[in-house]
């Protein structure tokens, strides 16, 4: 899902050098080509929830295939992004980042040619390797093209560009969704090949090669650990929601349990890991990225089953179901700098805290107003959601913060790197844990009125379904979703419980305070 997730995340960056190896001429086609490259990524992912239902009518995928159409991205993304990164720094920044952009677009097209859910799947893994090493590069190449006097505007510009591309996306994408049926879903994934070549022509005709920083291993035996781990994982949470295999969730789960110790170990044995555990020594650092891990699983499970429901169970267009994205990203972009201040002064536990709680009473209303069956889009769904938009501006800065004082200087880039890996691994385990509570709950509630032909959560009814099963059908939908935003809400009071009691508080004197001290 990612989706709005990924342009609320915490941005990755990596170790740069104090010089520049691009002309100040040539900077801007730097800038632009980064910009167009953040696009990828966040128009893929927030239009994707949206095209879900169309997809699955489109191409007869269950709810379990749909939950891997978003997951087979998550994870190989969240597994191999720190490797990622460290490519970038070991063959040159704009070799990885133009290799990356390369692979995500060729999967990009394979992708909108997929005649069924598992092909779309394998490519969307594919997808997911080319962003692992797109994602880091975007914001890195940028911090190494600008000398550190430039480098705060353009990354300013960067995160406007990414902030207007994550909020009008899904709208754009909604109407056409909604002018030109279901199977224009493929040109989501169509757009981006313009996109990246254009991209990937700024970057080799545009911008000299950088040197290589430093000979950094790619740890290639953890990201290989660490796929299989949580692929086992989610797999096993997944297959809880799908017919016939629920007998291999038990062993799937004990599976990604142990190649999770095995990872830990490996990790803690290498000389140069993907991972520096140690760092979660600092009780400040590992309570930001468990406070991290619950808040973008709560965030992931709504954004990616809200539309579905919306569409699927209410009958709303696409084009209406877009607007929710908006309060989330224009939130972000317009509150995020005022509330770093904020945190640069008192410190980051409160904001982050408060902001936790806004979110876990948004996703509170969400359940009751599911459980109720009240299909007020306007005035009940939209406003919780900008009311959900307004707590995560309250978090996303903060919490970057929070990271980056928690540790030393010199490691702050893989601080920033496991805190955004951590955001998209909640959300991956979240897609799968929270759909397979979805489809129990919708069963159950279906208990008795379940006919052969009715159709499975998140899926549109079909033509000619009874009245009073087609309205079953929708109770049993709006159960659903609520239980999935209840738990919610409580993992986000739990994240912010989390982040009051481990995060540093006020570190600077309120402005009133200081001013008595100057007078």
């Amino acid at each position: 899902m990612h989706s709005s997730s990924e342009a609320a995340a915490v941005p990755l960056t990596s170790p740069v050098t104090n010089g520049t190896f691009c002309p100040q001429s040539q900077r801007r086609f730097v800038l632009i080509a980064a910009i167009l490259a953040s696009a990828l990524g966040f128009i893929d992912g927030s239009i994707l929830a949206i095209a879900m239902p169309a997809i699955r009518v489109n191409l007869g995928a269950s709810l379990a295939e749909a939950q891997w159409i978003s997951n087979a991205y998550a994870l190989t993304l969240s597994a191999l992004i720190l490797a990622g990164g460290a490519a970038g720094d070991r063959f040159g920044l704009r070799h990885a980042f133009v290799a990356g952009i390369a692979l995500f677009i060729v999967a990009s097209l394979a992708c909108a040619l997929a005649p069924n859910a598992v092909v779309l799947i394998a490519f969307r893994a594919l997808q997911g390797i080319g962003a692992a090493i797109m994602v880091p590069g975007s914001l890195a190449i940028i911090a190494k093209a600008y000398p550190k006097k430039e480098r705060g505007r353009a990354i300013g510009i960067w995160a406007a560009a990414s902030a207007l591309t994550t909020a009008l996306g899904p709208v754009l994408g909604g109407f056409v969704l909604s002018a030109f049926g279901d199977g224009i879903w493929r040109a989501i994934f169509a757009i981006n090949l313009p996109l990246g070549l254009i991209s990937i022509y700024l970057l080799l005709a545009k911008i000299p090669a950088d040197a290589p920083t430093e000979k950094r291993s790619l740890d290639l035996g953890g990201a290989a650990l660490a796929t299989l781990a949580f692929g086992a994982l989610a797999y096993g949470l997944t297959s809880m929601s799908a017919s016939g295999e629920g007998h291999l969730s038990g062993p799937s789960i004990a599976a990604g349990a142990v190649l999770l110790g095995v990872f830990i170990v490996f990790e803690l044995r290498q000389r140069e890991p993907m991972i520096d555990l140690s760092l979660f020594r600092v009780g400040a650092f590992a309570g930001a990225n468990v406070a991290t891990f619950f808040l973008y699983f709560a965030l992931s499970a709504n954004l990616f089953y809200l539309p579905m429901l919306l569409i699927a169970g209410w009958g709303l267009s696409t084009a209406e179901v877009g607007f929710i994205f908006l309060p989330l990203s224009a939130s972000i972009a317009l509150l995020s700098g005022p509330v770093g201040q904020l945190s640069d002064r008192i410190g980051p536990r409160f904001p982050i805290a408060c902001g936790g709680l806004v979110v876990a009473f948004a996703f509170a209303g969400l359940a009751l107003l599911t459980y109720a069956g009240i299909h007020n889009f306007w005035t009940g769904t939209f406003p919780l959601m900008a009311l959900m938009g307004l707590g995560m501006a309250l978090v996303v800065s903060p919490l970057s913060t929070a990271i980056m004082t928690a540790v030393e200087d010199k490691d702050t880039g893989a601080a920033s790197g496991i805190n955004n890996a951590v955001s998209r691994i909640g959300g991956l385990i979240a897609v799968a844990a929270m759909g397979s509570l979805a489809a129990w709950v919708y069963a159950n509630a279906l208990d008795g009125n379940a006919t052969p032909g009715v159709p499975g959560f998140g899926e549109p009814a079909t033509v000619g379904l009874a009245p009073a099963v087609d309205a079953a059908r929708l109770a049993a939908s709006d159960a659903a979703f609520s239980a999935v935003s209840a738990v919610t809400a409580l993992l986000c009071l739990l994240s912010a419980v989390i982040a009051w009691t481990t995060i540093s508080g006020q570190r600077l004197p309120w402005p009133r305070r200081a001013e008595n001290r100057q007078g």
